[in-house]
């Protein structure tokens, strides 16, 4: 199968996720493009028979040049069986109000995209305390002593379940 990967990513995690998930899906034989949403202007989207968008949720929102590539490709990614993985650092709490938030901006994000994903899932991202400025550092830290989580700001973390990611990959590519 072809898939097309595009992702937006604001200090890589999400680069990360998506070059795992093309390469797994190439290690089971198929055709995978991985592209920056920024990068995928002039692209035929119709050439391909699956994709897969990824963003990070910053302050509630994804990125804009993932929501501007997917409305200017909704009629083609409505045509074809689509992943939409949505990564935040608070997909790895088990707070239902955090959880019930980040279904919400799922919500909002595919109705913004302009068509349904086939499938949307959470996965949980990283604090980068190499990427980040003193002023969001500061804040990151603030955000994780809430979750009562200690955190040595010059090591970043991540929380990314890769087994889980690596299951859902799996699924989703067999299922069509």
């Amino acid at each position: 199968m072809r898939i097309l990967i595009t992702y937006a990513t604001t200090e890589g995690q999400t680069r990360k996720i998506c070059r795992f998930a093309a390469d797994r899906l190439a290690d089971r034989a198929h055709t995978v493009e991985l592209l920056r949403a920024a990068d995928a202007e002039g692209l035929d989207v119709g050439r391909f028979e699956a994709a897969i968008l990824a963003g990070s949720v910053h302050l509630g929102k994804v990125q804009p040049e993932l929501l501007d590539f997917a409305n200017e490709n909704g009629a083609a990614l409505s045509r074809i069986r689509t992943l939409y993985l949505q990564v935040s650092a608070a997909a790895a709490g088990k707070d239902p109000a955090e959880w019930a938030d980040l279904r919400k901006i799922a919500d909002a994000t595919e109705r913004a995209f302009g068509w349904h994903p086939t499938r949307t899932e959470h996965v949980a991202g990283a604090f980068r305390f190499s990427e980040y400025d003193f002023f969001k550092s500061m804040a990151m830290r603030w955000i994780a002593s809430q979750h009562g989580e200690k955190l040595d700001p010059h090591v970043d973390k991540e929380f990314t379940d890769w087994t889980a990611l690596a299951t859902v990959l799996d699924e989703w590519s067999a299922a069509g």
